[in-house]
């Protein structure tokens, strides 16, 4: 059953639009869309905001990533500091809808490599039904340049009641410019396959909509390696309904580095992830390209439940590169 959450409904009059194109990378493979509603970008002081729709759901997916509306590509205005983000899902009159609504919302930066995912652009920033409010520690930030080309892509659940003119809104915060700000790179990790072009690999319960839950408790595991030594600083979780918890584990090392358990509903819905559940630390953690690391999430799926769940356990990691510095 979907949980009624209170998302604040966020303004949508911004002024001075930030410049739109709609070319992308011919050497990063992106889905595509056509005669659907489209997005906007609006900025205003330290803050860029992207719309999306309205759109009449239920709504199929497309495309690689999974789009319900073509994918938008945008360059912001100047150089800028990414230093959070936060999202909403809502009726076009205002009306906040359960945020089992929004599947995914993705931040690519079509200029710049993932570390992640060899030959896919860098996936930045996003959200799924979680729209965890997000805050770096302070002095670190996701640095954006003018003229790299954004792309921006939504995904609404396949399941939903039909509902008329849903939109979504995904804000970033932005550093004040001439501030100090040290960069974080960004490295997605998951139990199911977070790389696009490793989808044709995926176990077959896994689909767009996650790996399928079934009854009772289940356990599912990621063997990983790191393509990079990295200094942990935020990790942002995504999940979905029924998840117990989701973990990042160094097996070599024999320790748990991020242990995520999410707020519930009595019949396993997800709530939320509270904020003492989401790593920020400006000391951070290590990561390094040597070690054996494992992702799990636990979901439970009530033994009475009819239907297929289909679940998720990923983080999206903000990390600085090189290793963590000492402790005082």
């Amino acid at each position: 059953m979907l949980i009624f959450s209170l998302v604040a409904f966020l303004s949508l009059t911004i002024t001075d639009a930030v410049l739109a194109d709609g070319a992308h990378h011919d050497h990063h493979r992106t889905p595509q869309l056509a005669g659907r509603t489209t997005t906007s970008v609006s900025f205003e002081n330290d803050r860029v905001t992207i719309t999306f729709g309205p759109v009449d759901l239920p709504s199929g997916h497309d495309g690689e990533l999974a789009a319900s509306l073509p994918k938008h590509v945008f360059t912001v205005p100047d150089d800028m500091i990414m230093t959070g983000f936060h999202s909403a899902v809502f009726q076009k009159d205002g009306t906040p809808l359960p945020r089992q609504y929004l599947h995914h919302i993705l931040l690519i930066n079509q200029d710049k490599d993932s570390a992640a995912c060899p030959g896919e652009p860098l996936f930045f920033a996003g959200a799924g039904m979680e729209m965890a409010q997000t805050r770096f520690p302070a002095g670190y930030g996701v640095k954006l340049t003018k003229g790299q080309k954004l792309m921006t892509i939504v995904a609404f659940y396949h399941g939903v009641p039909t509902t008329k003119d849903v939109m979504a809104s995904f804000t970033m915060e932005m550093a004040p410019k001439g501030s100090a700000v040290q960069p974080l790179e960004v490295y997605q990790v998951g139990v199911n396959t977070v790389c696009f072009t490793q989808f044709d690999k995926r176990r077959s319960d896994e689909s767009d909509e996650g790996i399928a839950v079934q009854r009772g408790v289940q356990v599912d595991r990621a063997p990983l390696k790191f393509r990079m030594d990295g200094c942990v600083k935020f990790a942002y979780p995504h999940g979905h309904d029924q998840v117990l918890l989701i973990a990042l584990e160094n097996k070599t090392a024999q320790k748990t580095l991020l242990r995520t358990v999410p707020d519930v509903a009595p019949d396993g819905a997800f709530l939320s992830f509270l904020p003492h559940q989401v790593y920020r630390q400006a000391q951070g953690f290590p990561i390094n390209t040597r070690d054996e690391y494992e992702m799990v999430m636990v979901h439970h799926r009530p033994l009475q439940e009819p239907q297929t769940n289909h679940g998720m356990g990923n983080y999206l990691l903000y990390m600085t590169a090189g290793g963590c510095p000492s402790a005082q």
